[in-house]
This record gives structure tokens, C-alpha cells and sequence, in this order.
């Protein structure tokens, strides 16, 4: 399995004419929509009691619900950002006809892991229970992140069945995580990720594996759209290779869209492309 993992990312990576999306399917998409839609700004989706209000933007299309809905889960290395970030991505989400919904989550150092899963899955709890009177349909809520929110919208579906780090309601249909740092295990040394999880790898394996979308990986999980730039030095491409592989491996529905020359940051902001592949993995699974 490792050659051939090496063998894909070097294909990758010296190939400048061959395909940049691995796994499309042959077939087109559904037309993609296009919609007006209206904002209503700081919607609580955490319930009483929660150890802090968390806020979210909501964008609902014009028409008639009920709407597939996308949860947007912001980055920054678990430790800054907010809705603003993706404002830009919510409004090109929300365009295309989807209900929206930004949300925010603890941050290090208020908080450690766990503390960033389970704010993203009362969002996702929120939007299945509570959020009919928005349009939200319930049986049609994807996830979509970048970099530290593409972990966090990765993981949530990977464990929403998982009795230990699950939360029941939270299933979603589809997956997009951009940039996703999906084996934390592979971390040696610095400090964001140990800051996150609240300790070494060594002290904390158990946990670091826990917190890994690419290590929580069974068969009938939701498809996953991954886009990862690979010249990304926060997030390596090695990342996006080896959770290709487990999926794979699981028989779970994937894509890996590659971005060439780019890093983390400029592949977040200047790749349109990857994103109108995202938007039409959902039309494919959201529609």
C-alpha cells in the first residue's frame, strides 16, 4: 500500500497535463442551481447549559424548502477565525441554492479537543432538530471545511455512529474537507497540534488516533470530497494521499482534487476550480 501511495503522490506531482481530480465519476452532475437568498446573523445552535452560545450565520435560499443544507466550518488552526473567513464561500454556497449554515466553535486555548468536535456536532444536531423553520431538510445536510474546519467536518461524519465519540442526529450525507490535517499522528513535534489536543503525541496517542478522520474510517460512511494543495507545508499532501487510500481501502465514495502550485493559504483563496468540483459533489449527493 505505501509504493503505492508514493506512486500516486509523485505521479502528482510531476505530471503537470495529467488529472488533477482523482475518482471523478464519468457521469455529468445535476445542473447546477442558481439562487437569492436572505441572512439571518447569530442563530444559537447550541442547547441551554452548553459551556458557551455558539452563533451561526444562516443563509436560506429563495423558494420553497425544505432545502439540502450544508453545515460551513471555518479554519484556522483550531486556535483563531470565525464566520468571517468564509463568508465569501458561504455566499458562492448559497448561490447555488443550498441553506447555509456558518457556524462557530471553542477555540484553543478557551478549549481542547474534544471540546471542537462536540460544538460542530450540536451544530449539525441543531440543524436536524431545530432548524425546519429555516428549510433545513433533514435528511439532506452535508459538511464543508477547509484546513482546520475541513478536520472538524471530516471527523464528525466519520464518528457520528461511534458510541464513544458519536452524537446521535449528527450523520451527515457528504463530506467536502479542503487542505485537512486527517492523521494527526503524523505530526512530529511543533505546537498547534499538541495545543489542540491539550498534550504530546506520546502522551496522548489514544486521543491523537481518536481525533483522526483518516484513522476513524468504516465501511457505509458518507462520501468525501477532498481538494489539497501540494505544495501545502502546514497540512502535507501526504495527508490527503493516505486518507485517499483508507477510504478506498473501506469502499467509502471519494474525490481528491489536486491543486498544483500552491500552498495552505493560497490554494484557500485562489482555487475556484477545486471549489466548483466541491459544489458538484454535492449537486451529486445533496440533490
Amino acid at each position: 500500500m505505501l509504493k503505492h501511495l508514493l506512486a500516486v503522490v509523485l505521479l502528482i506531482s510531476l505530471s503537470g497535463c495529467g488529472s488533477r481530480h482523482l475518482g471523478k465519476p464519468e457521469a455529468p452532475p445535476p445542473a447546477p442551481l442558481s439562487a437569492s437568498y436572505q441572512i439571518t446573523r447569530d442563530v444559537v445552535v447550541s442547547p441551554a447549559g452548553w459551556p458557551k452560545t455558539l452563533l451561526a450565520d444562516v443563509y436560506v435560499p429563495s423558494g420553497t424548502g425544505p432545502f439540502p443544507s450544508v453545515l460551513l466550518v471555518h479554519g484556522g488552526a483550531w486556535k483563531r477565525g470565525d464566520r468571517a473567513q468564509v463568508k465569501g464561500l458561504a455566499e458562492r454556497i448559497a448561490a447555488r441554492g443550498y441553506l447555509v449554515v456558518n457556524t462557530t466553535y471553542r477555540l484553543v486555548p478557551e478549549a481542547i479537543f474534544p471540546a471542537q468536535l462536540q460544538d460542530v456536532q450540536q451544530a449539525v444536531s441543531w440543524m436536524r432538530a431545530g432548524g425546519a423553520a429555516f428549510g433545513i431538510d433533514p435528511q439532506r445536510i452535508g459538511g464543508f471545511g477547509y484546513s482546520a474546519g475541513g478536520h472538524l467536518a471530516a471527523l464528525v461524519a466519520a464518528v457520528a455512529d461511534d458510541p464513544a465519540l458519536g452524537l446521535p442526529q449528527t450523520r451527515l450525507k457528504a463530506v467536502v474537507a479542503g487542505g485537512t490535517p486527517s492523521d494527526l499522528t503524523l505530526y512530529e513535534g511543533g505546537y498547534l497540534v499538541p495545543n489542540f489536543m491539550g498534550g504530546s503525541k506520546a502522551d496522548k496517542l489514544a486521543a491523537y488516533q481518536a481525533a483522526s478522520p483518516a484513522l476513524q474510517i468504516k465501511p457505509g460512511q458518507p462520501p468525501v470530497f477532498q481538494y489539497h494543495a501540494t505544495l501545502d507545508d502546514y497540512v502535507p499532501f501526504e495527508q490527503a494521499g493516505r486518507y485517499r487510500e483508507r477510504l478506498e481501502a473501506a469502499s467509502v465514495p471519494n474525490e481528491l482534487f489536486v491543486i498544483r502550485g500552491h500552498g495552505h493559504i493560497s490554494a484557500f483563496f485562489a482555487d475556484g476550480e477545486a471549489v466548483e468540483a466541491a459544489l458538484s459533489f454535492l449537486d451529486r449527493h445533496l440533490r
